[in-house]
């Protein structure tokens, strides 16, 4: 019983004393990959796999949206979305999304809103989430809504805060709302019979870009209207005449064009300080086109009016969180596959959350550096 117990699972298997099979001699068979030539999915392909027969449209539809042909991809998306199977998840959001870039370029926004919306409502993890709020950036940026895409890139920068590209279009979406906040002023200016020429506020927004099509309440984000009404209580009680309200006016334009310009500084700076900590990794064209962004920001940098300590603080603020072990575990942890509730909470709500969560320490200094020239200013007089 015991020589039996010591064998059991020791036994050999008949196929080690089988014979190997022999090599073959001479020069072994070259493998030849399969080869497509170009835009073969054109040609009659005869298939009875539906999978195979769709997959053909949708490069199809691909091609035309490449050649900037709208309405023939457009027709070649909806085409296929009719017959994808409801269990092929991956190629439905594809031409959905496909479907909605489409109907942006031919100017129908509120359809690719609605279908960006139900993209955003199915996705389950963050690859999904960014792809969504891409879409949805580029409706706002075809819009020409500053406000809109700034808040869809500060939505990005939430889910992906060690991402430079984004803080750099944010920083640029800010020089783009300072002409934008402008205009109402001008506006209220020519309505109380005064008319109102700061140069020195305009000049400090060379880069400036296209307006927004939505009204000023709309335009201007929660924190700046807050930020300018707390500014200007104590003013507005005493103003009667015409030249206080036109006092008024330029100090809560010059106000909420400064708060603008510190928060595009600001995103400037992160993204520079993000591009410098990934530059000893990159090479080639990568690293060509990290340089060369950080020269346009230090060219950029040069129009602001802030002083080097006060720069200096901005960079320490925004490059708290910037340490090199940190973002490696980000990176390792990007995708997080968590359900479609839970998503939510990845994303900032609000712009006045995200802004002060970024800003709200430069915001504060700001603040009681412009308190204590006002005690200057008032102590001179």
């Amino acid at each position: 019983m015991e020589t039996d117990r010591w064998l059991l699972g020791g036994q050999f298997e008949d196929s080690v004393f089988e014979e190997k099979p022999e090599r073959r001699t001479g020069p072994p068979v070259s493998y030849r990959a399969k080869r497509c030539e170009p835009q073969w999915f054109y040609e009659e392909v005869g298939s009875n796999d539906d999978g195979e027969a769709l997959t053909i449209k949708k490069f199809k539809g691909d091609l035309a949206y490449r050649r900037q042909e709208y309405q023939k991809a457009l027709q070649e998306y909806s085409s296929i979305s009719e017959k994808l199977p409801p269990t092929n998840f991956a190629m439905k959001r594809d031409v959905q999304e496909g479907q909605a870039r489409c109907l942006i370029h031919l100017g129908r926004h509120a359809e690719a809103l609605a279908m960006a919306a139900n993209l955003e409502n199915k996705a389950t993890n963050t690859d999904h989430l960014t792809t969504v709020l891409c879409l949805e950036l580029a409706i706002c940026s075809s819009l020409q809504n500053v406000e809109k895409t700034i808040f869809c890139l500060q939505k990005l920068i939430s889910l992906h805060p060690f991402n430079p590209w984004n803080w750099g279009q944010l920083a640029e979406a800010y020089l783009n709302l300072g002409p934008a906040l402008s205009a109402p002023f001008a506006s209220s200016c020519k309505q109380n019979s005064f008319t109102s020429s700061d140069k020195s506020i305009r000049s400090s927004f060379p880069h400036s870009g296209r307006g927004c099509l939505l009204c000023f309440s709309e335009t201007l984000p929660e924190s700046s209207v807050f930020s300018m009404e707390a500014s200007s209580t104590s003013n507005q009680k005493n103003e009667k005449g015409p030249d206080n309200i036109q006092n008024s006016v330029a100090e809560k334009r010059e106000a909420v064009l400064l708060e603008t310009q510190m928060k595009a500084c600001a995103s400037f700076i992160r993204t520079r300080l993000l591009l410098q900590l990934t530059q000893s990794q990159q090479t080639s064209f990568a690293l060509e086109r990290n340089l060369r962004t950080q020269q346009e920001i230090e060219d950029k940098m040069k129009a602001f009016s802030f002083k080097e300590d006060t720069l200096l603080f901005i960079a320490e603020v925004m490059g708290e969180d910037i340490v090199p072990e940190k973002i490696k575990d980000e990176v390792r942890t990007e995708v997080k596959c968590v359900g479609c509730a839970p998503l939510t909470s990845l994303v900032m709500t609000s712009s006045k959350e995200f802004e002060d969560r970024w800003f709200g320490k430069i915001k504060d200094h700001f603040c009681s550096f412009e308190n204590q020239l006002h005690t200057e200013i008032h102590i001179l007089a």
